[in-house]
């Protein structure tokens, strides 16, 4: 009798370790839950008892329903993906992130992600995210139209260049030439050297250049050499299938991952019409040019202070990160070039694009060195957002003038916004 209890206490103490190690990651894109399903079963050959639940919500919809779980208590995921657009909303008080610094030390990824984009998820000395995608932003232009109007990408240097290029197209032939966007601004003001805000945390730090910006962009779009999307938003499945589509316009600013996201979903027949080049830039006081891209969103993993299984989802988090399929997994799937800068070895992510016709992994390593950094702050998802959806739109269409719009700008960043 003793001799079975004894045996039966050994496996009841050994039944945990039978059991399947069950996580979950809620992610805020839809397009990536079949790439996350396909690296759990892979990391799932390394460990047997591993399974992965993924939930998959909107770009805007997961940080709220992230929000509701953490102040209810109820439901918190193992792991999240985040867009480094919302990071700034968790600020707010104790996160409710782990703190990953000295897993990263020790694995090496401190060193072997790139920097500027471990900053983006860095708060108070803190990491407390894994960046995925570099995010790098790039020119896609029109091949064939280019080659028409005998415009030659190299020309395009500066954003003086693209007003007097598009300035001499549009007196000529009457063509728009360059699609804008709100989400455009923060961008922009990186290029210049400055941000949305200081590391002390002032909100536009340098207002002279937030307002000269809007000025150049605005008489742009007044003489009818840029536009805006009719719907306000470059992200609009009409501008890609429409407007693109009938060369409304020759140039697109925008990240590596517009590729998959918008091009290839949106204009699947315009495969070889569309290039990519540096982003115009402007000079700098010595006349060199300043960065030739900058980043836009990106997402970044990260794992919940309320799991109770950190080690597996750290395992978990640092073969995404690391291993070499995943990665080129990633990007082959949707044009997400890596954070992780020994994958840039692998050919799969520097070989001809299928749609552009030419390596856009080439494009982004020749660039990555240029990129910007990013100030991190709570209110940064707010000041984006602001300028994206009441300011921008308002400038470029003669609404209001930069500097009124600047203004209001400042006043509405006094107000609460929305908590999640």
């Amino acid at each position: 009798m003793k001799k079975s209890f004894r045996i039966l206490s050994l496996f009841l103490c050994l039944l945990p370790s039978l059991r399947s190690e069950s996580l979950s990651l809620w992610i805020s894109s839809f397009q990536d839950q079949v790439y996350y399903e396909k690296m759990a079963e892979l990391f799932a050959k390394r460990n047997k008892n591993f399974e992965l639940e993924v939930k998959a919500y909107g770009f805007r919809e997961m940080p709220d329903k992230l929000g509701v779980a953490l102040r209810s208590g109820s439901g918190i995921p193992d792991m999240v993906q985040l867009d480094e657009t919302f990071f700034g909303v968790f600020l707010n008080g104790p996160s409710p992130f782990l703190d990953l610094t000295e897993l990263a030390e020790k694995s090496n990824l401190d060193k072997t992600l790139h920097p500027r984009r471990l900053e983006v998820f860095t708060y108070k000395n803190k990491l407390l995210g894994l960046p995925q995608s570099l995010s790098a932003m790039v020119m896609y232009y029109r091949k064939d139209l280019f080659k028409e109007f005998k415009i030659k990408p190299e020309e395009l240097k500066t954003w003086k260049d693209v007003a007097r290029v598009g300035q001499e197209l549009q007196d000529s032939q009457g063509q728009r030439f360059l699609a804008l966007d709100g989400t455009l601004f923060d961008v922009l003001l990186r290029q210049r050297g400055t941000d949305l805000f200081d590391k002390k945390g002032n909100f536009l730090p340098n207002e002279k250049v937030a307002v000269q910006i809007l000025k150049e962009f605005a008489e742009m779009s007044q003489a009818q050499v840029a536009v805006m999307p009719d719907r306000g938003a470059i992200f609009d499945p009409v501008f890609f299938s429409g407007d693109l589509e009938t060369g409304e316009v020759l140039c697109v600013a925008g990240a590596d991952w517009y590729g998959l996201d918008l091009f290839q979903q949106f204009a699947p027949g315009m495969e070889g019409l569309w290039g990519m080049m540096p982003m115009p830039t402007w000079k700098k006081k010595d006349g060199t040019l300043g960065p030739r891209t900058a980043t836009f969103a990106g997402q970044g993993l990260m794992i919940c202070k309320a799991t109770e299984k950190k080690d597996t989802a750290w395992e978990f988090l640092e073969f995404v990160m690391k291993d070499e399929e995943a990665n080129a997994e990633r990007f082959l799937q949707g044009n997400s070039f890596p954070a992780y800068l020994p994958a840039w070895e692998n050919d799969d992510l520097l070989k001809e694009h299928s749609y552009f016709k030419q390596s856009m992994g080439n494009l982004l390593v020749e660039l990555a060195d240029e990129i910007p950094p990013v100030v991190v702050d709570p209110r940064r998802p707010q000041a984006i957002f602001l300028m994206q959806e009441n300011y921008f739109g308002s400038v470029m269409f003669g609404a209001l003038s930069p500097q009124e719009a600047i203004s209001q700008y400042r006043g509405a960043m006094k107000q609460p916004w929305g908590k999640r």
